[in-house]
């Protein structure tokens, strides 16, 4: 079969590719015509590419794949367009953003906290019984901001069924009395590990949980049941991996499992089903106030890495600290305002470094990776410190947000084979947005968040990840932000590769996908827009027209 004299067949062939609906392609298929940016530095443009049986066979000149193509094969004209490989986003919350177990969304730009009245009201309506009604959308600030107290303004919406709403950040959960009252939360309550219970000037609790005090909470509200889980079934399966696919996303890590609610069963359900339509890895949740031993065993028997499957459970997720606009984020330096009169005002630990330490130690001779939540600077050193201590070699750990670095730690990713892992697709990222918390660490502690240019010019291994549902889904407008977000800026090369190879290397798949290379497998998407010619302040907008996985098109 010959390229260039079937042009209507041709023709009619790149019309079905453009066709929105899962669809399997033929097993021999030639995408060409193309502008093709492989990500391979031997070979970094082609024209063509032929597939066989999920496979790359060849990647080049439209002259070449055509030869090698066999008589059966499907050719599909690019028409110029743009293709990439498989987008990876190694630091998502599908199931938390799809499911709906969270029944209500608060406007995150409303200043007053009474206004949330009616929709919570709404809620209640809508969602008629005694049990637990979980909500989802405010900032901190603004609950604290208001004149009454933050319990007392959901008492008098919900005096007698538990209400919980998880902040946009998910590090804090406003609760009213019920709520407490079901999780045994009274005056002479300890903070948990990681966590702060909020108080009044009396001592009695506010109804504010900070950070693992709420997470606590939302574990009870969130026992597993049928409901649940089909909730978190129904959710991935109708609206989380169709939006993967929607974006070019091919492969994701799923930055917090929590086996307490049995997220990792859902998973392998859709797996056993054969409905994946991403690579999948899962980072299980570490409880920080789970006894070690009882959690190090768990863990140890969730372990499951078929190089076959497409689901993986090879990860752990771990917070070493919080985040800055609720001053829990751990700082070298004690915050300018102290919301919680406890013995020091420099933030908190999730997870102290011995204890990062002896985890690594139990862990990564499994075969676990960590994926460790460290954002302060000193959360920052004291993760590094710990697989300095611990890690080994074998290890592809790496540390995520990564917002305020010390420099002198800038060296050592590179030093440890530790990745940073960055998310800029948030506007709260960009440099105009830097010093919106000069009130919290003062002006000159504001400067270089998230130093992604930093890290790489030290030879930090560097990706690109959302933070979904917390940012926006599309890798497109995270890429954007990196190149235009100067001082702290990439390259356009750096900044897909840090979404492709660099991430696929985190996902222990880089011999399989991450570039456009033979004998990799055929995840790939093609772009409506060449991002490599357009004003770079217009990548954003870029559109995936078809997401191909394992060679079958996903979207």
């Amino acid at each position: 079969m010959k390229i260039f004299t079937l042009s209507f067949l041709c023709i009619l062939l790149a019309l079905l590719a453009c066709d929105k609906g899962p669809e399997t392609i033929a097993e021999d298929t030639v995408f060409y015509n193309g502008k093709i940016y492989t990500v391979n530095p031997t070979q970094p443009w082609a024209q063509a590419v032929y597939v066989e049986e999920g496979i790359i066979k060849f990647v080049g000149s439209d002259e070449d794949a055509e030869n090698m193509a066999s008589e059966n094969a499907q050719f599909i004209n690019l028409r110029g367009a743009v293709m990439l490989p498989g987008i990876h986003d190694v630091h998502i919350h599908p199931m938390e953003a799809s499911s709906e177990n969270f029944k209500f969304i608060l406007d995150g730009e409303e200043e007053d906290p009474e206004n949330y009245a009616s929709v919570i009201a709404n809620a209640m309506q809508d969602n008629p019984g005694n049990g637990w009604l979980l909500g989802w959308g405010h900032y901190l600030e603004t609950v604290l901001g208001a004149t009454r107290s933050p319990i007392a303004i959901l008492d008098d919406i919900a005096p007698n069924r538990p209400l919980a709403i998880m902040e946009q950040t998910s590090h804090s959960i406003w609760c009213n009395s019920k709520a407490l009252e079901l999780a045994g939360i009274t005056t002479n309550s300890s903070n948990p590990t990681g966590g702060i219970i909020m108080r009044d000037a009396s001592g009695e609790p506010n109804g504010i949980l900070i950070d693992n005090a709420g997470n606590i909470l939302i574990d009870l509200a969130l026992a597993p049941t049928s409901a649940t889980a089909e909730n978190d079934y129904r959710g991935l399966i109708e609206y989380g991996l169709p939006e993967l696919a929607k974006h070019g996303i091919t492969s994701i890590c799923d930055a917090r499992t929590y086996w307490k609610r049995n997220h990792h069963e859902t998973w392998k359900r859709i797996a056993d089903e054969g409905k994946l339509t991403a690579r999948v890895n899962l980072g299980l949740w570490a409880y920080p106030a789970e006894d070690d031993a009882t959690q190090l065993a768990m863990l140890k028997s969730l372990y499951q890495n078929n190089a076959s499957s497409l689901l993986k459970i090879n990860q752990i997720k771990l917070y070493s600290d919080g985040i800055v606009h609720n001053t829990t984020a751990a700082m070298q330096f004690d915050y300018l305002v102290d919301y919680f009169e406890e013995p020091t005002n420099n933030g908190l630990n999730y997870f102290s470094q011995q204890r990062i330490a002896d985890y690594i130690a139990e862990l990564e001779p499994m075969g676990f990776d960590f994926h460790i939540h460290a954002l302060g600077n000193r959360g920052i050193t004291e993760s590094l410190n710990a697989i300095e201590q611990s890690g080994t070699s074998n290890g592809r750990h790496r540390l995520t947000h990564v917002e305020f670095v010390d420099p002198a730690d800038y060296p050592r990713f590179a030093q440890l084979n530790v990745t940073a892992d960055a998310q800029v697709v948030g506007d709260f990222t960009n440099p105009d947005h830097w010093h919106d918390n000069d009130y919290l660490i003062g002006a000159a502690q504001a400067e270089n968040i998230i130093p992604i240019k930093s890290l790489k010019d030290a030879n930090a291994r560097l990706t690109l990840s959302s933070d979904w549902d917390v940012s926006s889904l599309n890798p497109f407008v995270g890429i954007q932000n990196a190149v235009t977000r100067a001082p702290q800026d990439i390259s356009l090369e750096e900044a897909i590769k840090a979404y492709t190879i660099n991430a696929a290397y985190v996902m222990r798949q880089e011999d399989k996908v991450g570039s456009i290379e033979v004998n990799k497998e055929a995840d790939l998407i093609i772009l409506d827009s060449d991002i490599f010619e357009i004003p770079v302040t217009q990548i954003g907008q870029t559109q995936v027209l078809d997401t191909y996985l394992q060679g079958k098109k996903v979207y």
